[in-house]
Parts: structure tokens; sequence; C-alpha cells
């Protein structure tokens, strides 16, 4: 079986990823790199070989420098399904912890987001502790928290990408509806699940509407959309950064743990530390000149 062997540089590593590239090339590969965005990143084609010794020898090339490596079976990279995470995803925001802002208690709060997400913290339990300090703050606040929030770099291309190459997509998060719709529909997914925050009498009430979606309703999202569309789980991607996205990213034909928490990032097969989502299309094999750039 061929391997592909990709490597992505982050921001301001660019100049470093050629001379990497042929280290690699010559210990890996006896062949050149073949360019999907020149000096940005690049694959090598394997045969066969050990695929965790492959991307060790890569690592330990590569040193300190801000490049990804993801090794994974040449065949089948280009996928029909996405599931992706919101928050420190799709967005660089945690949302609770904005709304926290308001109560005077980030600090607390995103130190308690922190451990949930790292796996530390029961989630649902987590969640409920962190709304409950909401309670009676006018509903007003959640489009003020919705002003703050800020895409992470690369997401517009990537959704634009996927969507003309006809790739189911669905946004799920922990979080809550009324900002995952509104970036959904901004990015064009086509499906979201998220957790739906009670409001009373035009306050927050402290509390969230059951069920609350949890780890396993992500996988199961993924699972969902490869049976409906009749293709295997190899045919999926995912990406995610928390505790809460490892049962998707197990499951997905290439689960990317993205700018990830440590629990996340060192059980995850597959993680972006340094570049941005557009990371996720090279990954799959995509070109410079297929990214489509809004």
């Amino acid at each position: 079986m061929s391997l592909v062997l990709t490597l992505i540089a982050g921001p301001g590593a660019e100049a470093r990823l050629p001379g990497r590239a042929a280290a690699i090339g010559a210990t890996l590969s006896n062949g050149e790199p073949d360019w999907l965005a020149p000096g940005r990143a690049c694959d090598f084609v394997l045969r066969g070989g050990d695929a965790a010794k492959a991307e060790a020898l890569a690592r330990q090339a590569i040193g300190n420098a801000a490049i990804d490596v993801l090794i994974q079976p040449a065949e089948g990279r280009r996928k029909r399904v996405f599931v992706a995470d919101l928050e420190s995803t799709i967005i660089e925001n945690e949302m609770l912890d904005e709304l926290a802002d308001f109560v005077g208690l980030r600090a607390h709060v995103a130190e308690i987001t922190r451990r949930a997400m790292n796996g530390e913290l029961d989630f649902a339990a987590a969640l409920k502790e962190r709304v409950a300090l909401l309670k009676g703050l006018p509903a007003t606040v959640l489009d003020e928290a919705a002003a703050r929030i800020r895409l992470m770099p690369g997401a517009r291309a990537l959704l634009a990408t996927l969507r003309a190459a006809g790739v189911r997509t669905a946004l799920v998060s922990g979080g809550f509806t009324v900002f995952v719709e509104r970036i959904a529909a901004e990015l064009g997914f086509d499906r979201v699940a998220a957790n739906r925050l009670d409001i009373a009498d035009g306050h927050i009430a402290g509390t969230v509407a059951a069920p609350i979606l949890t780890r396993e309703t992500k996988r199961d999202m993924l699972l969902q959309m490869a049976a409906e569309l009749g293709v295997p789980l190899s045919a999926t991607v995912a990406v995610g950064d928390g505790a809460n996205d490892l049962p998707m990213l197990e499951a997905a034909g290439l689960g990317i743990a993205f700018h990830a928490k440590p629990a996340v990032a060192a059980a995850a097969r597959w993680r972006l530390d340094h570049a941005d989502l557009t990371g996720i299309l090279y990954a799959q094999g995509y070109r410079q000149e297929e990214i489509i750039e809004p």
C-alpha cells in the first residue's frame, strides 16, 4: 500500500520548508517533493513501509520548525463528508468564555473550559456549571458576544473549496445554536447540531435544554452523514480541538486534531499544530490553484 506524506508550513515557516523537504525526501523517498502550494505544502509518495516510523523520521528532520506532518494511505485522500467542531476550530473564540466576560468571570470560566476540553472534567457537568454562572444576563448579550466572533484563518477558503467539490458538511458543537447557526449560514455548512441555551423572560435562564449534545452526538453525526451518502467512513474527514471531539476524530477516515489541547493532540492519529484551516485541504491533496479564496 502506498502512503503519502504531506508537509505543511505554518505561518512564518515557509522559508524553512524547502530545505526540510529536501532532507526528508533524501531520507524517506529518494524522490522530489510534489508541491501542492509552492513553498507552503508538498507531498511525498512512500512505497510501503512503516507509517509510524516514517512520521518519526520526518518529525526528527523538521526539528523545531513550525511544519506539520501527516502520513496516510495515498488512495482515497479526498473525502466526501466533512464534520467540524466550532469553537477554537472554525472560530478562534470559546463563546462561553466570551459570555462570562459580561459577568466578570472570564478567567474563571476559561479555566473550566480549558480543563474540560483537555479531558480533565466531565463535559456535561462543566457545561452546566459554566452556564449557571450566566443566569440573569439579558439575552441581548448573545448578540454582543456574537459580534466578537473571529473566524479561524482559512475557514472561508476551506468551506468554499469543499462546497465547490460537492462535499457534504456539518458543524457540530457543544456550544450553542445561537452562535453555531450564524456561522453555519455564513460559511455554508449543510447541517448543524449544537446545544440550546434556555431563555426566560428575555434573560439567560442559566440552564441548557435537554438533551445535551455530547461527544457521542458528534461521532453519531459523522456516522449518520456517511450512511446517508452511502460512503464508507474512510471517505470522511473530521476536525476538532477538544476531548469531546476525540470519538469523532477516531471514527473519521481522516480525523485531524487542530491546534488541539495537549491530551487531544497526543491521542489523535493526525494533527495540525501550525497550519491554518487550509491545511485540511492540503492534507487531502488539494492544490493551491483549486483552493477558493472568497
